[in-house]
């Protein structure tokens, strides 16, 4: 028997986290995601490619501090 792959795309495990940084730097800067509409689209595009660069930056700390922390315990199992 074969098994059947779901047509269904795998969901980006930062994905949540993505989101919830891009609307913590438009808090920051007095906006939220869900009335961004009512703005020029000119800032706009300037605000989400700012939240976009803050979200990216924070998600790549995250993933070093979680691979250091797999290195840490990695290397204490191997004592």
């Amino acid at each position: 028997m074969t098994a059947q792959r779901a047509d269904v795309p795998m969901a980006d495990p930062n994905a949540q986290l993505e989101r919830a940084l891009i609307d913590e730097y438009l808090r920051s800067r007095g906006y939220e995601l869900r009335t961004l509409h009512e703005l020029p689209a000119e800032r706009v595009k300037q605000l989400l490619r700012e939240a976009s660069l803050y979200a990216a930056g924070k998600l790549t700390e995250v993933e070093a501090r979680a691979s250091y922390v797999q290195d840490i315990h990695g290397a204490i199992g191997r004592e």
